[in-house]
């Protein structure tokens, strides 16, 4: 399963995830030509490699025509940050302030990806519904100070854009870390977190705490961006990774200003996974035979017998079946109606599961039917037994020569 996992341990923002994840994607280009679809100018964007306590990252800085830099969070609009509160990606500039519909509607009449669309609106979404609660205003009537400028506009719809082209089977984050301390903003001093990014993660399933750094490391579009993307905040799970991206923003702190996104393969694993057993020492070979042809028609994923011997120093057979949860009863069912035995145990388990596909092989022979299974990007085939029986008999050649074929290896 292809996972991106963020490390949000230095925080997160708009444009230390575009960073990040052009680390990822490789291609500056794609990027640029991309967001030439909203149909928006008035801005440049500049990529440059930064150094924060050793560790080299890209930066992505937004800078808008009437204005010579700015600094590389996209909260000024909304807290206008004194020096000493400098953010990872503020812009320093005054803002056109739209609201929602403003953004839908730049958003709605580029030729951008319909994918792409739809999760910067969800993104916008948040911090909508954030200023609507911290303002006790109605959604149509909050207007974006932050999120409405044309450089946090890009800072979202280009981390969609990215994800869209990464397209990841699943997002999981660490827990997010926040500073703390106060920020002066346009509506005065606030404490940090700031409002809008306190709502933002009370409205969504973000796990994040405060740690000892006397500064915001936080922004309200990071915020959105990893509550909507993430679905579980938890450490790093085992991955056999393929790329790092590192993010930075502008500040100089005792911790490095990056925000670093793994991309790699894990393995899931399913919790609904039983495994039965019980021993049976009265059955014949034969009923064994066919209540074991029984369970696998019925959903069993496996079923094996194992020699044993029981009290009394008695042969027997140890049934073990393994099944999907949802499946559990009715096996139980099949083993009590057609064996001996009086009593089945069982266990929940965990299952790690390959990826799979089911595919038709074209051979000189005719087509084969196989399971096609990938791991860590290798791709390894297994013919079904069935099918491959089929062909056999249909050619009169042993079955041992079909295993041989080309096409199967």
């Amino acid at each position: 399963m292809k996972t991106l996992y963020f490390d949000c341990s230095s925080g997160i923002s708009g444009n230390m995830t575009l960073g990040a994840l052009l680390e990822i994607v490789g291609d500056e280009n794609y990027l640029l030509e991309e967001l030439k679809k909203l149909n928006v100018d008035g801005y440049k964007i500049e990529i440059s490699k930064q150094v924060k306590n050793g560790i080299t990252g890209t930066y992505v800085d937004v800078i808008l025509e009437h204005e010579h830099h700015h600094q590389d969070h996209e909260h000024e609009h909304e807290h206008n940050h004194n020096p000493e509160h400098d953010h990872g990606h503020e812009h320093h500039h005054h803002h056109e302030h739209r609201n929602l519909y403003d953004v839908n509607n730049i958003i709605d009449n580029s030729s951008l990806d319909e994918n792409t669309k739809a999760l910067a609106k969800r993104i916008f979404l948040r911090v909508a519904k954030a200023e609507s609660k911290v303002h006790n205003k109605p959604l149509d009537e909050v207007h974006f100070h932050e999120v409405g400028a044309i450089d946090s506009i890009v800072d979202i719809v280009g981390t969609a854009i990215l994800i869209n082209k990464i397209n990841p089977d699943k997002v999981i984050a660490s827990v997010v870390n926040d500073g703390y301390g106060f920020i002066e903003c346009a509506h005065g001093t606030m404490a940090v977190p700031v409002p809008a990014t306190s709502e933002i993660f009370a409205a969504s399933n973000v796990k994040f705490r405060q740690i000892d750094i006397d500064t915001e490391l936080v922004t309200p579009t990071g915020a959105a961006i990893i509550a909507e993307l993430a679905e579980d905040f938890t450490t790093l799970p085992a991955m056999v990774t393929e790329k790092i991206g590192w993010g930075t923003g502008s500040k100089d702190l005792k911790i490095p200003n990056v925000l670093k996104v793994y991309y790699g393969e894990i393995q899931e694993e399913n919790q609904n996974f039983v495994v039965m057993e019980t021993n049976v020492d009265d059955c014949s070979g034969e009923i064994l035979g066919y209540t074991s042809e029984k369970l696998f028609a019925n959903g069993a994923l496996d079923v094996f017998y194992t020699p044993i011997f029981m009290k009394k120093n008695r042969p027997a057979y140890r049934l073990s079946v393994a099944c999907r949860k949802e499946d559990m009863f009715k096996l139980q069912n099949i083993i009590f109606k057609e064996t001996t035995t009086i009593g089945i145990r069982y266990r929940f388990e965990s299952r790690t599961e390959l990826g799979r596909e089911f595919v038709e092989i074209d051979t000189k022979y005719g087509k084969i039917r196989a399971k096609k299974v990938t791991n860590n990007g290798e791709t390894y085939v297994y013919p079904e037994y069935e099918s491959m029986k089929k062909i056999a008999e249909e050619n009169n050649i042993p079955l041992k020569e079909l295993y041989k074929l080309e096409e199967l290896k």
